[in-house]
């Protein structure tokens, strides 16, 4: 069903791109940037308000940040498309029992930030307001929240921060643009418009964006983890950042998916920041 709603509306959009490609383009773009919004449930919202929160500003994008205080390193938590903070839960309790001093964010237009549209760039940008606000000492990103992180960590490097991880995380733009125009269908006139866009908006073209090959220039520990079978997100680009990040290691697993919520991973993440 996902499948035909996706190919019905790249079809409406290619059939407004023989009048206006420049529409389209635009039009693909911010769907490509508009997530949906995922309404917490009693559950969620319980735990996550055991937490210390605040809202923390970025050009009127108000981040919500949930804390939950301890006396070791203090970890930041940066979830990807579509998630929001709870989707730590698990690993938060595990940091929470050994001490450490655990933040979460959600993303521009995700959980109970506001917003409504997000890409990469503007989540570095607030992970890096948040990590300086809390004086961050290791970054664990998801899927888009990896990707984010190494953005942020390169552009700013942070002193603070000591060690970063990267779960399931996309490595460049191109590949990402390239899997959403796959799957909508899209014609060359809205690839190329999109490509465009971009650079109109950042002053770069979307392969600048390689966050595997600007990780060259972070030297902080990292750990990448992804598993073999990611129908989201390709292992090869676990590959590109191992060959990039010189001062990383990778992980391989096989059948925990794009998510990887499993103690396996866990322990690795644990094992990873305690040394």
């Amino acid at each position: 069903m996902k499948q035909f709603v996706a190919k019905l509306i790249g079809g409406i959009f290619n059939f407004i791109s023989i009048f206006s490609s420049r529409a389209a383009g635009k039009m693909a773009l911010k769907l490509f940037s508009s997530p949906r919004r995922i309404k917490l449930k009693e559950l969620e919202k319980d735990f996550l308000m055991t937490a210390f929160i605040e809202d923390v500003e970025y050009e009127g994008i108000n981040i919500m940040t949930y804390r939950w205080l301890g006396k070791k390193d203090t970890i930041l938590l940066a979830h990807g498309w579509e998630s929001n903070s709870f989707r730590w839960k698990s690993l938060i309790e595990k940091l929470k029992a050994l001490d450490y001093n655990v933040i979460a964010l959600d993303a521009p237009a995700h959980g109970r930030s506001s917003g409504k549209l997000f890409n990469a760039v503007l989540y570095s940008e607030c992970i890096n307001v948040v990590a300086k606000k809390f004086n961050v000492n290791v970054i664990i990103g998801h899927s888009v929240g990896g990707m984010a992180t190494a953005f942020f960590q390169e552009k700013y490097q942070l002193a603070s921060v000591n060690k970063l991880v990267f779960l399931g995380a996309p490595s460049n733009f191109v590949g990402v643009f390239n899997r959403y125009v796959k799957m909508m269908s899209y014609n060359h006139r809205i690839a190329t418009v999109m490509n465009d866009l971009v650079y109109e908006r950042f002053n770069k073209k979307p392969d600048y964006f390689n966050a595997a090959r600007l990780s060259t220039n972070i030297d902080v520990e990292g750990l990448i983890i992804h598993d073999k079978l990611d129908k989201i997100i390709p292992y090869s680009d676990a590959q590109d950042y191992e060959s990039f990040y010189k001062n990383s290691k990778l992980i391989t697993t096989k059948g925990l998916g794009h998510g990887l919520k499993s103690a396996e991973i866990h322990n690795h993440v644990l094992n990873f920041i305690s040394t």
